[in-house]
């Protein structure tokens, strides 16, 4: 064993330590798979390994090491080893970014700095740095693809709006993939109809449903003359036909992604001028184009454009492309299946909805109704006899057809009940009974059948005014009660006991609130949407007291303050300004309990009519309904008796008398002597029934008027409304 080797030790390999050192040397700056540079005090490189491949080393020699990675920090990065020059430590693992020479395209290093130690150690000047550069590129390229992946499938899907699907995905693909994307859907597929099977024809219409910008395109795009904001506001909602002979209509043909590099020698530009000026406008150098399919159906396009300096997208973004695109284009086509079924429910919901005002004897009404998820509120004035009116807002809870088809069956129903004079809290118990029928129709459905485990709910408020008593009671079940505010703009009480909903499995009984109005009251019935949210009902009833307004300008005004989340769930607001009666059309007799009587008041009712100028027909028709309802009410009714004749679109007939009793109509037989009033009536009058109240009953006919008394009536009636 030689003295050198005995020195070293038996294990120590053999040659000195300066061919050890050298040999080490030689192995990292010829084999590493890590860049390594020695610098300089000054940061120069005074040698490096074959940094990366293609690249020539010697370029590097003698320049700074910012300088020749073309670091996008150098101010920052020589800072940092400076620091390291002084002793503070190494750097290990921060990430830079430049450029290489001979690799084109924006690249990411990852890089560890450290003191080279002169004979003296720590304490002495440092003979200079050892940096060790990776090229991470590819590795954060791919961590950059999983995040766009990841931002795509926790933002789309979250929305049943199309626009907003759509912005999402563009959303989630900008900056941190795409520094440009634009997703356009077919134009029908937005209006409703079931997309298009592929290959789409050249002239298909797209709407540009929403794009993503970044900051540097944007700025491009504002030099380029757009303005603030311009960029982004030219591509919402612009619609373009599919040109032929470009990647769009390529990739809409096969139904392939395209990668597409952009540049002066491409020959399609030259077919799709609108095409041609965004990426002239914007800079971009690499394009891909995905289209938008499911199930070989086309729901649109989208299109990634890259620009600048940024690096051009590869085969691997072209594979993250299509499946987000795939993920879109699901969650695209379930917002506009909703859009469509939502299109459909508020189809039907504004068809079982009352088409125009009615006009009633002694109250103006208005209404609002807003459209949005929820399409089961309805609303209703309904024509009572003695010129009262009832006036309903009621709503279904849920969205899409079983909502809007509930609305319409209890619609249909608490109109058939208001027409039975019935008061406010039977209509709603005897509603509430076809509610929970409705409800077990449901319950019995077959387990598979999804409508059989969706619960219902709904409520509703009902109240009926009468201009006489110039009063309003009102019931509700599961429904806000209606706010009041009085001529003088100050808030009316009214305290109703809330029942349960209609739907709800709660037997309490329904109990009424009667107030007493001055004319010209306000009465605003609305659903519980509107009343959400801090100081809804004082919003509300401030909004009623202005003063000079209209009831369409009072509804509009109270939809101007509603919070967004209203206006987006829908809502009913029904508005009532309550009156009287003009002494003009209404004529009241007391009348005595005296077989005379019939002729008394055939008598006095042809003087009234013809006072009115009604034509002989229809007084003669009358004197026969009064004649018959007196008489009944003569043999078989009780003081007090009453007679009153009232005038509005219909002529009708009041005859009071204090028995609860009801007569029934019958079909007499050829040999019976009596039996035919009632009989006689209903062929007379076009409507006629009974109400009773705590002093008896009151039987009711209604005849239609000639089309000239008609008018004369209503102009009679608009100048007491004037008058008032």
């Amino acid at each position: 064993m030689s003295d050198a080797e005995t020195a070293a030790g038996p294990g120590a390999p053999r040659g000195g330590p300066d061919q050890l050192d050298e040999a080490l040397r030689a192995t990292l700056f010829t084999q590493s798979a890590v860049g390594l540079g020695v610098l300089d005090p000054q940061l120069r490189l005074v040698r490096a390994n074959s940094l990366f491949e293609g690249e020539d080393v010697g370029e590097y020699i003698g320049h700074r090491f910012t300088e020749a990675f073309r670091l996008d920090d150098p101010d920052g990065t020589e800072q940092l080893m400076k620091r390291v020059l002084a002793g503070e430590g190494p750097a290990r693992d921060r990430l830079v970014r430049g450029r290489l020479r001979r690799i084109p395209g924006d690249r990411e290093f990852l890089v560890s700095v450290y003191r080279l130690d002169g004979p003296g150690g720590p304490v002495a000047p440092a003979l200079g740095l050892l940096a060790a550069v990776v090229d991470v590129t590819e590795r954060q390229r791919a961590r950059a693809r999983n995040a766009a992946l990841t931002a795509v499938r926790d933002a789309v899907g979250g929305s049943l709006d199309v626009a907003a699907t759509c912005r999402s995905f563009a959303d989630a693909l900008v900056p941190g993939f795409a520094d440009l994307a634009v997703v356009e859907v077919v134009d029908d597929v937005l209006r409703g109809a079931d997309p298009p099977v592929g290959p789409l024809p050249p002239g298909t219409p797209l709407r540009r449903a929403a794009s993503g910008w970044c900051d540097a395109v944007r700025d491009t795009a504002e030099g380029e003359g757009e303005g603030e904001g311009g960029a982004r506001d030219r591509s919402a909602g612009v619609t373009r036909r599919l040109a032929a002979r470009t990647p769009y209509a390529l990739a809409t043909t096969d139904l392939r992604a395209r990668l597409v590099p952009l540049g002066p020698d491409n020959p399609w530009p030259a077919t799709d001028p609108d095409g041609a000026r965004a990426v002239a406008e914007t800079g971009a150098h690499s394009l891909i184009v995905v289209p938008l399919t499911l199930r070989g159906a086309v729901l649109g396009l989208v299109s990634l454009y890259r620009c600048g300096a940024a690096e051009p997208f590869d085969e691997d973004d072209v594979s993250l492309a299509v499946s987000a695109a795939t993920r879109a284009a699901l969650g695209i086509d379930n917002a506009r299946r909703y859009e469509r079924e939502h299109i459909i429910a508020s189809t039907i919901q504004q068809r079982l909805l009352p088409q125009a005002e009615r006009q009633q004897a002694a109250v103006d009404t208005a209404h609002v109704l807003l459209p949005g998820r929820d399409s089961g509120c309805w609303f209703d004035t309904i024509a009572l006899s003695g010129a009262r009116t009832a006036l309903v807002v009621g709503g279904v809870a849920g969205e899409g057809l079983q909502s809007a088809i509930a609305m319409g069956q209890l619609r249909t129903v608490i109109q058939a009940l208001a027409g039975l004079d019935l008061e406010p809290e039977e209509v709603l118990a005897r509603l509430k009974d076809t509610a929970d029928r409705l409800a077990d129709e449901r319950a019995a459905l077959p387990p598979a059948d999804a409508l059989q485990s969706e619960p219902m709910s709904a409520g509703c408020v009902y109240g009926v005014y009468d201009p006489f008593t110039r009063t309003c009671t009102v019931a509700r079940a599961g429904h806000p009660a209606p706010l009041i505010v009085g001529p003088d703009g100050r808030a009316v009480a009214l305290d109703v006991p809330e029942g349960p909903g209609l739907f709800s499995t709660d037997s309490a009984l329904f109990a009424p609130a009667t107030v007493t109005l001055e004319v010209g009251s306000l009465l605003a019935f609305c659903t519980a949407e509107l009343l959400s949210g801090d100081r809804a009902a004082e919003r509300i009833t401030e909004t009623l007291a202005r003063p000079g307004r209209s009831l369409q300008q009072l509804g509009d005004d109270i939809v101007y303050a509603l919070p967004d989340d209203t206006r987006s769930a829908g809502a009913a607001l029904l508005l009532a300004r309550t009156g009287t009666v003009s002494d003009h059309l209404v004529a009241t007799w007391d009348l005595a309990q005296d077989p005379t009587t019939p002729a008394t008041a055939r008598v006095l009712v042809r003087d009234r009519l013809q006072g009115w100028g009604l034509d002989e027909d229809t007084v003669e028709a009358t004197e026969l309904i009064v004649s018959e309802l007196v008489t009944n009410a003569v043999r078989y009714g009780t003081p007090p008796l009453r007679l009153r004749l009232l005038l509005d679109s219909t002529l009708t007939c009041e005859v009071h008398d204090g028995s609860p009793a009801s007569p029934h109509l019958r079909h007499a037989r050829t040999v019976d002597e009596g039996g035919r009033g009632l009989f006689i009536v209903s062929r007379l009058a076009s409507h006629w029934g009974a109400r009773h109240g705590p002093d008896g009953k009151v039987l009711w006919t209604e005849q239609d008027l000639p089309e000239d008394e008609r008018n004369g009536a209503k102009g009679e009636r608009n100048g007491a409304v004037g008058e008032r």
